[in-house]
């Protein structure tokens, strides 16, 4: 039988982790850590949009494609509603930006490279998340 013991300097952990943003100068945002948990709680949120959104995708008709690309946003919105924590450094209409009120009124650039950040931090490759 063998015995195996990982020993670690720094016992510390921290389930959620702050970025500079990239596209906005100045802002800063903190996004949840994968746990096994919050994987189940992620699965389960896209799960059914996941399969209507392949059903929409095969179709050939241009409304199917339509709502196939909202579908496809709904996930997304899923993902950072999931992971999004806090904004900090960003004013959204004279206020205070919270994960709310970036994901229904912020700069579009700034979601989609928060959105980049939590989907490599869930380890997806670049294939699954277009799928």
């Amino acid at each position: 039988m063998m015995n195996s013991t990982f020993v670690s300097d720094n016992c510390g952990y921290s389930s959620s982790l702050w970025f500079e943003a990239e596209s906005s100068v100045g802002v800063r945002y903190r996004i949840a850590r994968i746990s096994v948990g919050r994987r189940i709680e992620l699965a389960k949120k896209i799960r059914e949009i996941g399969r209507r959104l392949e059903f929409l995708e095969a179709g050939n008709d241009a409304r199917e494609k339509l709502e196939a690309a909202v579908l496809a946003s709904e996930i997304d919105r899923a993902y950072l509603e999931w992971a999004l924590e806090a904004v900090d450094g960003l004013e959204i209409d004279g206020e205070a930006a919270t994960p709310a009120v970036l994901i229904e009124r912020g700069p579009v650039e700034l979601a989609a490279e928060i959105l980049r950040r939590i989907q490599a931090e869930c380890g997806l490759t670049e294939i699954q998340r277009k799928n």
